[in-house]
């Protein structure tokens, strides 16, 4: 018989907080994530066809790059509706150039999906994407995914989220078949099996199969007693009955996944459509609506402000993405708390200026359906704001608030671009500028010394998609010079007692400052997202005594050391991992100033740099190769000529996975080296570990 997961979809869901999950879908590259959006989306009946990734198909790889190159690029956001729910699911990329991308996704999701590959498990950039989830504070449920491959095993793809991400994983599901035999699942909870035949969409419903029933037994105990000795209710009915009911289970992986002490472990194969209804009601049961999120915080004039999900609330919405389409211009809004109607005026409070909203889109990636009104805990694109930027608070003209903005990655790599012809220069200017509006990961500047103009960004492939699509959208043709990676320059040896005197005198009320710092290496920081080594970072303190420099001198003082940072004596690069002592100073009773502190703070620490012993600091990387077994040796020899220190290496399947801390600098070209060597069979990614001395 049918199982009830195959429920009717077409209910419109009500439009109240508690029936939304706005969601994710995270993961390594080429882990699935695009295919099971196209799965939820077709049994969700938000589309009538199936897409595939390799036919260029899907819907939310719109972007012809996204279809040219098999992989996503952009975070596409999609609406649909299950068991009464509206869903609002993002598809973020997988590769780490576009980091950025999921960093502004997670900032406005209250839940995600982690898809794992059921053969390689926990890889890279699953890795990285968890460590950003975990930032935010975003519930998780896993699927492991491709359990139709050979080598699939969901216990050790199990055993790695336990031993990499370290939550407590709690598989609620048991395999029937194995690898290309794969044909559905046992759902621990229930004691029920769920098969799918071959060209049919939904689950039948039986008995557990035989063959499993013992095996299935032992791991619903196992399982009822993880969730027990993590949840005090469940551990309660547990010593009480010996067991715990469904019902029980249930509501405890519910809070265990709201508290982030455990993640709920589903599996299937989307691909073959497979596991995807279970997928989906987990997400309806066990991920939260924006009424279970802590209400979002925001600053009105120096005091903080909670905004409860009430659509009744004064309005406030947060704008994470802003995309140029042939309709218009489409402005991405997470609705926080309120109500919005087409036609309301809204107060951008990073401009201080009013803007009205002509109208307001659901989006199914490149296609959107208007509706008249979005309230607390939706997703929408609003068309007809004209300034708002990615980060900036939209709310109530009588009700102001400030909400944090994602944060945005500093560039790392950098190329020279220029039109080819001069007609098109300006066309260029304007292309650029539409690009950094779109993803605040890029930056534009113009060389003071060349006069180049520099497009940076967060890594090779990052750079090569933003010029690709200059050429494509607006058919300048743009000549590119090589790349070249943000080196940082940092204090190796310190000075103490530099003396600083700034005296002007040029008519009227002068200027005078006077100060005495010290400069000293920062302590590496194992914590720091930098990777430990001190990059980035930077810390002013004074111990001056007596009043000798007024506490407004002393911030004038540390804005003045934060500018000269700007340039290194070593090659102009920034100056990072250094702490500053201010340790005596003194005024003068007319001509002291604001300025004139923070002008000798700037010069105080410039001449003290000079005076420091200083280190040039390189970007590196984690490089993860995945090669066959023959060219193990071939591809270690070529990371050693990059520099490069292999860090570990492990057999998986036939393959050798070979680990490397290498400098981004060496890495320009490397696919096509690593193609070479390995007759086109290997693979490589990267992850950003921080900073390290130059030789």
């Amino acid at each position: 018989m049918r199982t009830d997961l195959n429920r009717s979809t077409v209910t419109r869901p009500a439009d109240l907080p508690a029936a939304v999950r706005n969601l994710g879908i995270l993961a390594h590259v080429d882990a699935g994530k695009t295919t099971v959006t196209e799965r939820v989306l077709y049994l969700t009946g938000a589309i009538h066809r199936r897409g595939e990734v390799h036919d260029g198909t899907t819907v939310t790889d719109f972007d012809s790059q996204e279809r040219d190159r098999g992989i996503t690029i952009f975070a596409a956001a999609v609406s649909c509706s299950w068991d009464g729910h509206r869903i609002n699911l993002i598809d973020t990329p997988g590769h780490v150039d576009f980091f950025d991308e999921v960093e502004r996704s997670l900032r406005v999701l209250d839940g995600a999906v982690a898809v794992f590959d059921a053969v390689a498990g926990v890889e890279p950039q699953s890795e990285a994407v968890w460590r950003q989830a975990d930032r935010h504070g975003v519930p998780r449920i896993a699927f492991v995914n491709k359990l139709d491959r050979a080598g699939a095993d969901l216990d050790s793809a199990v055993a790695s989220i336990r031993e990499r991400l370290h939550p407590a994983p709690l598989a609620v599901q048991l395999p029937i078949g194995r690898e290309d035999g794969f044909t559905g699942v046992v759902d621990l909870l229930r004691m029920r099996a769920l098969t799918w035949a071959d060209g049919t969409d939904g689950a039948q419903e039986g008995p557990v199969p035989e063959a499993l029933r013992e095996d299935a037994e032992r791991r619903r105990r196992a399982l009822e007693e993880a969730v027990a000795e993590l949840h005090p209710a469940a551990l309660e009915e547990f010593c009480t009955r010996g067991t715990l009911g469904a019902t029980t289970l249930s509501a405890a992986l519910r809070d265990l996944t709201r508290t982030g002490e455990a993640v709920v472990v589903l599996c299937g194969s989307a691909y073959r459509n497979r596991g995807i209804e279970p997928l989906l009601q987990a997400v309806v049961d066990y991920l939260p609506s924006p009424l279970d999120v802590q209400a979002v915080r925001g600053t009105l004039g120096g005091e903080v402000q909670e905004r409860p999900a009430d659509p009744a609330a004064p309005f406030a919405a947060l704008a994470f993405k802003v995309n140029s389409t042939a309709t218009g211009r489409l402005t991405y809004l997470r609705i926080y708390s309120g109500t919005v109607r087409k036609g309301d005026t809204v107060l951008d409070t990073a401009t201080g200026r009013t803007e009205r909203i002509a109208r307001l889109v659901r989006v199914q990636a490149d296609r959107h359906a208007e509706t008249d009104t979005a309230t607390a805990g939706d997703i929408v694109a609003a068309i007809g704001l004209k300034a708002a930027r990615a980060g900036a608070t939209l709310c109530a003209p009588a009700a102001p608030l400030v909400l944090e903005p994602p944060t945005t990655a500093e560039p790392v790599v950098s190329v020279a671009v220029e039109a080819c012809r001069n007609t098109d220069t300006e066309r260029l200017a304007t292309a650029l500028a539409r690009l950094v509006e779109e993803d605040p990961s890029l930056a534009v500047r113009t060389d003071p010394e060349t006069g180049q103009v520099l497009l940076s960004g967060m890594g090779e492939l990052h750079l090569e998609v933003a010029v690709e699509k200059i050429r494509r959208a607006d058919g300048v043709e743009v000549a590119v010079g090589r790349p070249q990676v943000s080196y940082r320059e940092t204090v190796a040896g310190g000075v103490t007692g530099l003396v600083y005197r700034h005296v002007k005198q040029d008519g009227g009320a002068g200027q005078f400052a006077h100060v005495v710092i010290d400069v000293e290496p920062l302590h590496p920081d194992p914590e720091a997202a930098d990777g430990g080594d001190g990059a980035g970072r930077f810390e002013f303190r004074s111990t001056v005594t007596g009043g000798r420099v007024p506490r407004e001198y002393v911030q004038a003082v540390e804005a003045g050391c934060r500018d000269a940072l700007a340039e290194g004596p070593l090659g102009g690069h920034r100056v990072t991992g250094v702490r500053v002592t201010l340790t005596d100073g003194a005024t003068h009773v007319k001509d002291s100033s604001e300025t004139a502190f923070r002008t000798a703070g700037r010069f105080a620490l410039r001449d003290a740099l000079r005076a420091c012993r200083m280190t040039l600091l390189e970007p590196v990387v984690e490089v993860t190769a995945t090669v066959p077994d023959d060219a193990v040796g071939a591809v270690i020899g070529d990371l050693a000529a990059r520099r490069g220190r292999v860090t570990g290496q492990a057999a998986r399947a036939g393959t050798a996975v070979v680990t490397a801390t290498v400098p981004l600098a060496e890495l320009f070209g490397y696919a096509t080296r690593l193609r070479s060597r390995t007759q086109g069979r290997g693979t490589f990614t990267t992850r950003p570990t921080g900073y390290a001395p130059a030789p």
